[in-house]
């Protein structure tokens, strides 16, 4: 870990338990949760495949990602000046500014910046608030990352699939309530839904998120994967999730 970078008021280093990476992130503004951690332990990037995660907030998926994958190359896309400034002081802190990029702009306009047919892995953890859904938060940060204010549903995923080669994949964690939209909405765009798997705190209770894959241009055909329990009867980690977390 580099010992020159700022860290500014406010600001916190949190330990990722990955190759000795760190992310910087504000108190004040939105964290990431187990849902990126979960994310990028569903994703998969091969060898030698570049991918973009869009929405990226403080970064924490693409850094994630480089340290579980043998992927080529990262890019995190964002529309938030304050969190793209931070993403991009994580990078530099990890020393891995020739395997990830930041990139300030918005969803909507990511094939204007990238072109089309870009890359091999598009992912995102979107807003899960559709417009109306739940409560506005009183921080307008994390009321744009948690509800669709700048971005919807289908900006994502129409986006994503234009931005994917053919046959490139799309990973996506949203909440099961709109999994109707998600499926109907992916199709719209050519993106076929290839694995799903539900997140449930406890055995026995219902999912509390899901975790989807897309293949561009895919034929028909979805396996559902058996589900993901985060916690033990005693609330401790399942063996699972701590694989997932840690190394």
């Amino acid at each position: 870990m580099k010992n020159d970078v700022k860290i500014k008021e406010q600001e916190r280093i949190d330990d990722l338990h990955r190759n000795g990476y760190f992310l910087i992130q504000n108190t004040k503004m939105f964290c990431f949760g187990i849902d990126a951690v979960l994310l990028s332990g569903f994703a998969q990037v091969k060898k030698g495949e570049i991918m973009l995660d869009l929405g990226t907030g403080t970064g924490v998926i693409p850094i994630l990602l480089e340290a579980k994958t043998e992927g080529k190359h990262f890019t995190g896309l964002e529309i938030q000046k304050e969190s793209v400034d931070m993403a991009r002081r994580s990078v530099i802190l990890n020393g891995l500014e020739q395997k990830i990029n930041i990139d300030e702009g918005d969803i909507k306009q990511s094939v204007s910046i990238y072109g089309g047919s870009m890359f091999d892995v598009v992912t995102s953890n979107p807003p899960y608030m559709n417009d109306g859904g739940g409560l506005k938060n009183e921080c307008r940060e994390k009321a744009i990352a948690r509800h669709e204010l700048l971005c919807n549903l289908e900006d994502v995923i129409c986006n994503a699939s234009k931005l994917l080669k053919t046959g490139g994949r799309f990973y996506m964690v949203h909440k099961p309530h709109r999994l109707t939209d998600i499926m109907v909405t992916m199709r719209q765009y050519k993106l076929e839904p290839k694995r799903l798997r539900f997140v449930h705190s406890y055995a026995q209770k219902e999912p509390s998120l899901l975790l989807i894959e897309g293949a561009r241009n895919g034929k028909p055909m979805i396996k559902v994967e058996k589900p993901l329990v985060i916690y033990q009867q005693n609330g401790e980690y399942t063996e699972e999730i701590k694989k997932i977390y840690y190394e």
